[in-house]
């Protein structure tokens, strides 16, 4: 028994640090949004912001967007059939500033989800040569178009998508939040990713989706994923099946976002969306997240089992402890590089054990077609085993 779990020790701590190398790599391609040098002129750019029952979130973020110091930009906001102020506070922030049109949202049709359909009809009321999708609680410094935009020029990307500052407040948000920032560095590499047309190697944020008109409309917009959960993903995915290139920078000096306000939103939130990521494909996402329990949550049982005298192994104690110091480390390269607590590191198996219980309910309620966002139900995913 104790050449077994020395034996799983090791390939977990290698495993492990292969993760720490590709974190590393990451942090140099992960350049800051304010990184690249202006172009020599500034294109139209349309900022597009959904808004279904945001009045807590929407005046702080449109005050925000018409605050950017950028040269030639429109603001336009969809209220998506509000049943709070949401309307109310649009409509007193238009008349004091024509550049923000608001338009009313209409009836979601079958087949679509909501967000999609809103931000279908954000894209064909724009003018811009640039297509700007952000959310509604997002807060943006007034130079966050001009660096995003110089971004994409100088990488002559037709997708940039980036990652904002997220804020954690209650601990619901400070232990699942930073799950999904760290497992694009650890798991994602960029200097692969970027070269490769392989689908699953891309990530994307919706809350910072900057296009070229020319390749939105080449991929056929929202409308050819409108009932992908992830549209984010999804957009990216498609932005790579057509030939085109997609860049991911980070955005934690230009725009912050709280994502939630409480446990119930966390677990919401990330229940549409786990499953949803891997395509309702039931083998993969077993396999992967068990995976992921076994890296990270058994060098600490080791450790524990060993302390209670239930294991006798030198050598699986040396492992055991490569494996839990390389995962704080890997933790920690993640929370500074994208401006969380490092002290969170330390709580990374009360992490795990949560996402995995997250991962297993989004698979649960995908299966009885039973997801929701937002007070509507989701479309029914066809459910594949691979």
């Amino acid at each position: 028994m104790g050449s077994f779990w020395a034996y799983h020790q090791f390939i977990i701590a290698a495993f492990a640090a292969c993760l720490v190398l590709i974190a590393l790599s990451n942090w140099r391609l992960l350049r800051r949004a304010g990184d690249w040098a202006p172009p020599t002129a500034w294109p139209r750019v349309s900022v597009l912001v959904p808004a279904r029952n945001e009045d807590i979130n929407i005046g702080d973020c449109v005050r925000s967007l018409l605050a950017q110091d950028y040269p030639d930009c429109e603001v336009i906001v969809l209220d998506d059939q509000s049943c709070d102020r949401t309307g109310e506070i649009l409509a007193e922030l238009a008349s004091q500033d024509r550049r923000l049109r608001v338009i009313p949202g209409l009836a979601l049709p079958e087949g679509w989800l909501g967000k999609h359909w809103a931000c279908q009809q954000l894209a064909e009321s724009a003018t811009g040569d640039l297509l700007f999708f952000t959310d509604a609680d997002t807060r943006h410094e007034p130079q966050s178009l001009r660096h995003g935009i110089a971004a994409l020029m100088a990488e002559q990307a037709d997708l940039l998508t980036a990652c904002p500052r997220q804020e954690v407040v209650t601990w619901a948000e400070k232990l699942v939040v930073p799950f999904f920032p760290w497992s694009i560095l650890s798991f994602l590499p960029l200097a692969l990713a970027y070269r490769v047309r392989t689908h699953a190697f891309c990530a994307a944020n919706g809350q910072y989706m900057l296009f070229r008109r020319a390749a939105y409309d080449q991929i056929g917009g929202y409308a050819a994923v409108r009932t992908d959960a992830v549209d984010d993903i999804a957009l990216a995915r498609q932005i790579k099946a057509h030939g085109l290139s997609w860049r991911l920078a980070l955005a934690t000096q230009d725009v912050r976002c709280r994502m939630y306000r409480n446990s119930a939103q966390v677990f919401e939130g990330f229940t549409k969306n786990l499953f949803a990521g891997f395509g309702y494909r039931m083998l993969p996402f077993v396999l992967v997240w068990l995976w992921i329990g076994i890296v990270f949550l058994q060098p600490p049982i080791v450790l524990v089992l060993i302390a209670a005298g239930l294991l006798h192994s030198t050598y699986s104690v040396v492992m055991a402890a490569a494996g839990v110091f390389l995962a704080v480390l890997l933790w920690g390269i993640s929370n500074a590089r994208f401006g969380f607590p490092l002290y969170l590191a330390l709580f990374y198996p009360v992490t795990t054990v949560l996402v995995l219980f997250i991962a297993a309910r989004s698979m649960a309620l995908a299966v009885r077609g039973r997801s929701t966002w937002k007070g509507r139900t989701m479309v029914r995913a066809r459910i594949r085993w691979w």
